[in-house]
């Protein structure tokens, strides 16, 4: 079963590697028999179905970190293997959809018109002005 990202990006089962192991979350003494932790690993820097542009795009964002060139998602949520590698394929697929978004436009910066300046400051001038006159003008 291969992992869709989006319409345009399928990956396929032999680029996913998984591992498990025994999990330290709920479960009661079925925690110490099963290995029921999910690790997701899939090797950005090999893959064969991402463009040279998409692996550069996810390699230079800082909000997942590579190791080895590699995205690792260890799940240990739910009580069962099952649902912790479904819930592993949904975080990867929705990490790898925010990596792959394309960047914000940039701003292009604009020099505020003059009657926006003559604004702004006569409603400072308005603004001080207000706060003169709640002043208390008592003298000793």
């Amino acid at each position: 079963m291969n992992l869709r990202i989006n319409t345009k990006l399928e990956i396929p089962d032999n680029e996913i590697k998984w591992r498990f192991s025994r999990s330290s979350g709920a479960g009661g003494q079925n925690v110490n028999k099963t290995d029921s932790r999910a690790e997701i690993v899939f090797n950005v820097s090999e893959s064969k179905t991402l463009t040279p542009y998409q692996k550069y795009r996810i390699s230079i964002q800082d909000e997942v970190k590579l190791s080895n060139g590699c995205i690792c998602i260890a799940v240990q949520d739910k009580r069962t293997q099952y649902q912790n590698r479904q819930l592993a394929l949904t975080r990867l697929t929705s990490t790898l959809r925010e990596l792959l978004k394309p960047p914000p436009k940039k701003r292009r910066e604009t020099i505020p018109t003059r009657s926006s300046q003559r604004k702004r400051i006569e409603s400072k001038k308005k603004r001080g002005e207000l706060k003169r006159n709640r002043q208390s003008n008592i003298d000793f």
